[in-house]
């Protein structure tokens, strides 16, 4: 899901068309305009303004890209099946404001959460949650405390999710050993050229290429489970209240399928806990945060409750390392085959993403011990 408060621009030659998929959807009034968001790395996302007699509704709407997703039917059917699922438990446990604290898909005029466009594009709408905003850095631990928090909770909500229910959309998404696999054949076939410039990132892959397999063989001696989690916690898809700061709700639920825990809690700290955003051009700022780091485990800990294993516990001080390593080797091996996965807006954009987290790998590397220490003070009992 987009970013309610990113930059944006009214849509001109767009506008026909998206007033002609705002007419098959559910929505309270009549088309006036719509606006193009420029953040997010995956969809086309735009903000639909409606108006009934002067009351004014406002949507976003979201072209799915099916480079990424092949099946737009299948991933939103998913996300349908886990906002009913987490609406279902806030209602529950008796939450005032539901709507600011779970997405909620607009139906279409045929009962379904997918339109097919007449270019074959498929869309789908969501009602805005207002007043939220978005960060791409912590501002502080409180804020770090809060994120972790809300994905400790997600995780917990989810937890009586029957698994089978859950298409996975990205096949083999967090298989780091799979990833980098397919790191090397590109790598060799060199298909744009880029083999030479990348030499010291294409290095730094190989001498660490030993992180990757950790968690998968975990998980495949079943002292860790899987679990249906987000698969995308970067601290930009936490919802926040623009004037109170308050974590309300988790968005980009495009990833959430069976997975590790882990693979969530280090994706955030990758993100939250970074002194830099991960597309930082200059590696010298990038450093993990220790303080940030702690108040993630806190609030992790916090919001999942006793449904984490030892051993889950136990890798959270790893799970950052292989996260970063991952992310750092899926932009080097996009970077090297023509920038076609993740959206770009400079040369080089994915190169230097890549040096970011290899950076942060480093720095994580340099205090593990220190990190492991937090989680034993932090862990329960």
């Amino acid at each position: 899901m987009p970013r309610p408060e990113g930059g944006a621009g009214c849509v001109s030659d767009s506008g026909p068309r998206l007033a002609a998929i705002a007419r098959r959807f559910r929505l309270a009034g009549r088309f006036v305009e719509a606006r193009a968001l420029a953040s997010g790395h995956i969809h086309d996302t735009y903000r639909v303004t409606c108006d009934r007699r002067g009351v004014r509704a406002r949507y976003l709407f979201q072209q799915i890209n099916r480079r990424v997703f092949e099946d737009p039917v299948a991933v939103t059917r998913n996300v349908a099946l886990v906002t009913a699922h987490i609406r279902r438990r806030l209602e529950h446990e008796g939450c005032a404001d539901i709507g600011r604290r779970c997405l909620r898909l607009v139906q279409t005029d045929e009962g379904g959460s997918v339109v097919c466009d007449d270019r074959g594009e498929f869309w789908r709408a969501y009602d805005l949650i207002e007043g939220a905003r978005t960060f791409d850095v912590v501002r502080s631990k409180s804020q770090a405390y809060a994120a972790a928090r809300a994905f400790g909770d997600f995780l917990r909500e989810l937890a009586s999710l029957e698994l089978d229910r859950l298409i996975e959309t990205i096949p083999g998404f967090h298989d780091t050993p799979a990833r980098y696999a397919v790191f090397e054949s590109v790598v060799d076939a060199d298909p744009c050229g880029r083999r030479a410039e990348a030499g010291p990132e294409i290095e730094f892959a190989r001498a660490h290429r030993g992180v990757s397999p950790i968690l998968r063989t975990l998980e495949q001696r079943g002292a860790i489970p899987l679990r249906a989690v987000h698969n995308d916690t970067k601290l930009n898809n936490i919802l926040f209240d623009a004037v109170t700061g308050e974590a309300l709700c988790v968005i980009d639920l495009d990833t959430v399928m069976p997975g590790l825990s882990l693979y969530d809690f280090g994706d955030l700290v990758r993100t939250a806990a970074s002194s830099a955003p991960e597309d930082e051009p200059d590696p010298a700022r990038v450093e993990l945060q220790l303080p940030l780091f702690e108040a993630l485990v806190e609030g992790y800990l916090a919001g999942a409750g006793t449904a984490l294993t030892p051993t889950e516990i136990d890798h959270l001080a790893f799970a950052g390392e292989l996260i970063a390593f991952e992310t750092g080797l899926r932009f080097l091996t996009d970077y090297l085959a023509g920038d076609s996965y993740f959206r770009i807006h400079r040369e080089r954009h994915n190169l230097e993403r890549c040096r970011a987290q290899f950076k942060l790998v480093v720095s994580m590397q340099r205090q593990a011990d220190a990190m492991r220490e937090v989680v034993r003070k932090t862990r329960p009992g």
